[in-house]
């Protein structure tokens, strides 16, 4: 599960740097992306060149009668992506880079309360999650430029929070996962994901609770009395 992302510790000309973006995307500082939001990711041409642009977070496939469908639609599982139709043709084709520095998982503790923590790399360098886009038509003139987040099972850092983790893809592995040409049986080999040494979890305050809320406090320490209540 990926419900909430961030991509705010990395400023525009080093995200250029790191990332085929382009100078023509506007990069903002994100606290607290939500479903919905448009975010920033890397696809590729019909030739295999790289560019960056925004797409809506919530895929449509293609074939969807209205847009409303991207809602249910933000993340989808390493295991089945490739069988689904609405996930096989973009696994196919349509595969991209979503641009982050950390997301967010809520472990249940008593009394109902659940406890957001902020998952990133152990060197808190932006990363890319492996994603799906797609175009969805409302006519000629109407188009829009949607996406997933492919997750995978939990490693052993974020499995005390939840079953289910975005795949966080190896630099190394970007440039593959995004090139079309990419065989079929080389891409699976792609999603490994990091390994629970490369990233680390900690307990952040409640601002993140509120979707609406997209400010610097989302990824405050939780107050001394509630970070004791945790453990």
């Amino acid at each position: 599960m990926c419900g909430r992302y961030s991509l705010a510790t990395a400023d525009p000309a080093a995200i250029r740097a790191r990332f085929p973006v382009g100078e023509s995307v506007a990069i903002a500082t994100r606290y607290n992306v939500a479903p919905g939001d448009q975010v920033l990711a890397v696809t590729a041409d019909r030739e295999g060149v790289p560019r960056g642009e925004l797409l809506r977070w919530g895929l449509v496939p293609s074939w969807a009668k209205t847009p409303e469908t991207g809602l249910k639609m933000i993340n989808a599982r390493v295991e089945t992506a490739d069988a689904r139709p609405a996930y096989r043709r973009a696994f196919e084709r349509f595969r991209c880079l979503i641009v982050a520095d950390g997301f967010y998982e809520w472990r249940a503790l008593p009394h109902g309360y659940k406890q957001p923590h902020h998952i990133a790399r152990i060197d808190g360098n932006p990363f890319a999650f492996a994603g799906l886009w797609s175009i969805w038509r409302r006519d000629e003139e109407h188009a829009l430029r949607t996406c997933a987040i492919l997750t995978t099972a939990a490693n052993a850092t974020v499995a005390p929070l939840h079953d289910r983790m975005p795949v966080i893809l190896a630099s190394e592995h970007e440039r593959a996962w995004l090139d079309p040409s990419t065989a079929a049986p080389a891409l699976r080999g792609l999603l490994r994901g990091l390994g629970s040494d490369e990233i680390t979890a900690r307990p952040v305050g409640r601002a993140v609770n509120d979707a609406r809320y997209d400010g610097p406090e989302c990824l405050s320490s939780p107050p001394e009395g509630a970070q004791a209540a945790l453990f």
